[in-house]
C-alpha cells in the first residue's frame, strides 16, 4: 500500500495531443516546421490533428475521472499562448487552458502544469533559439504570464521538461526539432535551458509564493559494459552529460568539473555569466523525474553490440563522447527498443536521496510503448505494459520504504499520441486511440491502473 496522499497521475504534452495547430491564433512552433521537412518524421506524419484534444478535452478529462486519477500532468503550448514567443499573449489560446483546468477541477483532478515541453515558437528559433541567451529571458516572461493567469487554480508547476532532449537531440544529433547538428550550440542551449528554468522560478515565486515549483529531468542509471578502464570512463562521461550536468546545476548550483573538462575542446563555457548558477540552483519545492530505462555503455572500439536506433537519420547527441557505444545487455525491450529495467529506477531514486539535497520527488513520466492492437471484441489487451508499470510501481514502493521522499507517480502516457520523430507508429498510452476516427478505448493497462488507484496500492501480481 502506498502512503495516504500519494499522487496517482498520468501525463501528456501539448504538441503530442492537441492538434489545432492553426486554431484561435496559435503561432508556428519549431515542431511544425520540423514536420514539414522531408525525412524528419517516420512516415511523413505530422501533428496537425494529433488526437484532437483541443476539441475533445472534456471527453478526455472524463476518461481521467473514470480512471480515478488524482492528478493530470499536461503542458501548455508556448506558441498557442504567445504566437511569436514575446509580447502580448493570445487570450483565446490562454482561455483553452483555463477551460481545461476548470474541467479538471470540476472532477477533483489536480492540474500539474508544465510550461515547456519542446514546442519553441519558430520566431524565437529564427532569432537564435535556445543557443541564444535571450530565449531564456523570453521564457521567464512567458512563465510569468501563464502563472499570473492560472496560479489561482494551479498549485503545481514545472518549468522545462527534459532539457537534455531539447539541447542535445535538438541541436547536436538533429533527431528532434529544430534539427541542428552543432555541438557548441547544443552546449549553449543546455545552459540556457537551465537558465530559463532558474529565471522562470524567480518570476513565478515573485508572483505567488504558495505555488509548488520544480524542474523536470530524464534520468538513466549508467552501467559500464565491463570493468575495463575504457568502459568505466564511458559510464562516467555519459552519466555526466545525461544526469549530473542537469542535477548538479538544479540541486547544487554548479556544473560537474569533469564534465566541463570533457567538453573543453568544444567550448570554454564563457556564455555562463555571473549569477547564472545561483539562479539555476535556487531551492526547489520538488523535482520531477522521468524514467524509462538503463544505459549500458562501452568505451572500447566496436563496443556497441546493439542499441535502440534513432527513427531517422541523425548524428550523435553525446558531444565530447561520440566514441561511446551503447550495449544491449540482454534484457527484454519495449517497442522502442528500450530495455526494461525497474531496478534502475530504484538506483536513480536512491542516488537522488543519498547524493543531493533532500527535496520531494515525483515520477513525472514512466511507461512503455508496445505494439497494441484493437481486438475484434473492441478491447486492447496489453499485458506487457501492465507488467512494466506494476514492476516500476513496486520499485517506487520499495524506494519509499527505504526512506526516499517519493510522493507521486504519473504514467506516460494517458493516451496514444504523436511520438515526435517516430510519428504515430509507437503507442505509449493507457488509452488506445484510433487515429482515423479518434475513438478512445481503455486498454487493459488502464483498467489495471484504475484498480490500483482505487485500492491505493498493488494488491496482487500483474495479470
Amino acid at each position: 500500500m502506498f502512503p495516504t496522499g500519494f499522487v496517482w497521475g498520468a501525463a501528456t504534452s501539448a504538441y503530442q495531443i492537441e492538434g489545432g495547430l492553426t486554431a484561435d491564433g496559435r503561432g508556428t512552433s519549431i515542431w511544425d516546421s520540423f514536420c514539414r521537412q522531408e525525412g524528419r518524421i517516420v512516415g511523413g506524419d505530422h501533428a496537425e490533428t494529433a488526437i484532437d484534444h483541443y476539441n475533445r478535452y472534456r471527453d478526455d478529462v472524463k476518461l481521467m475521472a473514470d480512471l480515478g486519477l488524482t492528478a493530470y500532468r499536461f503542458s501548455v503550448s508556448w506558441p498557442r499562448i504567445q504566437p511569436d514567443g514575446s509580447g502580448a499573449y493570445n487570450a483565446k489560446g490562454l482561455d483553452f487552458y483555463k477551460r481545461l483546468v476548470d474541467e479538471l477541477l470540476s472532477y477533483g483532478i489536480d492540474p500539474w502544469l508544465t510550461l515547456y515541453h519542446w514546442d519553441l515558437p519558430q520566431a524565437l528559433e529564427d532569432a537564435g533559439g535556445w543557443p541564444a541567451r535571450d530565449t531564456s529571458k523570453r521564457f521567464a516572461d512567458f512563465a510569468a504570464t501563464v502563472h499570473a493567469e492560472l496560479s489561482d487554480r494551479v498549485r503545481n508547476w514545472s518549468t522545462v521538461n527534459e532539457p537534455w532532449c531539447s539541447a542535445f537531440l535538438g541541436y547536436a544529433s538533429g533527431e528532434h526539432a529544430p534539427g541542428r547538428r552543432e555541438p557548441a550550440a547544443a552546449l549553449r542551449a543546455a545552459h540556457h535551458l537551465n537558465l530559463a528554468h532558474g529565471l522562470a522560478v524567480q518570476a513565478m515565486r515573485a508572483q505567488n509564493a504558495g505555488s509548488q515549483i520544480g524542474g523536470c529531468v530524464n534520468l538513466y542509471p549508467v552501467t559500464p559494459a565491463t570493468a575495463s578502464e575504457a568502459d568505466q570512463d564511458a559510464a562516467r562521461r555519459i552519466d555526466g552529460l545525461q544526469n549530473r550536468f542537469f542535477l548538479d546545476a538544479l540541486l547544487k548550483g554548479a556544473y560537474p568539473e569533469d564534465v566541463l573538462a570533457d567538453l573543453s575542446h568544444i567550448s570554454d563555457m564563457s556564455f555562463i555569466q555571473d549569477g547564472d548558477l545561483a539562479a539555476i540552483g535556487a531551492p526547489l519545492d520538488m523535482l520531477l523525474v522521468n524514467y524509462y530505462s538503463r544505459f549500458t555503455v562501452s568505451g572500447a572500439p566496436g563496443g556497441a553490440v546493439s542499441a535502440a536506433a534513432a527513427p531517422t537519420d541523425s548524428g550523435s547527441p553525446w558531444i565530447g563522447s561520440e566514441h561511446v557505444g551503447f550495449v544491449n545487455a540482454g534484457r527484454p525491450v519495449t517497442a522502442m527498443g528500450w530495455e526494461v529495467d525497474d531496478s534502475g529506477l530504484y538506483e536513480t531514486l536512491r542516488r537522488l536521496a543519498d547524493e543531493y539535497p533532500r527535496v520531494p520527488l515525483y515520477i513525472s513520466e514512466n511507461g512503455a510503448a508496445y505494439d497494441d492492437v484493437l481486438g475484434e471484441d473492441g478491447t486492447v489487451h496489453d499485458p506487457d505494459r501492465v507488467a512494466y508499470i506494476e514492476a516500476h510501481l513496486r520499485t517506487c514502493h520499495a524506494a519509499i520504504e527505504s526512506g526516499v521522499p517519493l510522493q507521486g507517480y504519473f504514467a506516460w502516457s494517458l493516451m496514444d499520441n504523436f511520438e515526435w520523430a517516430w510519428g504515430y507508429g509507437k503507442r505509449f498510452g493507457l488509452v488506445y486511440v484510433d487515429y482515423e476516427t479518434q475513438a478512445r478505448t481503455l486498454k487493459s493497462s488502464a483498467l489495471w491502473y484504475a484498480d490500483t488507484i482505487r485500492h491505493g496500492g498493488l494488491l496482487g501480481r500483474a495479470q
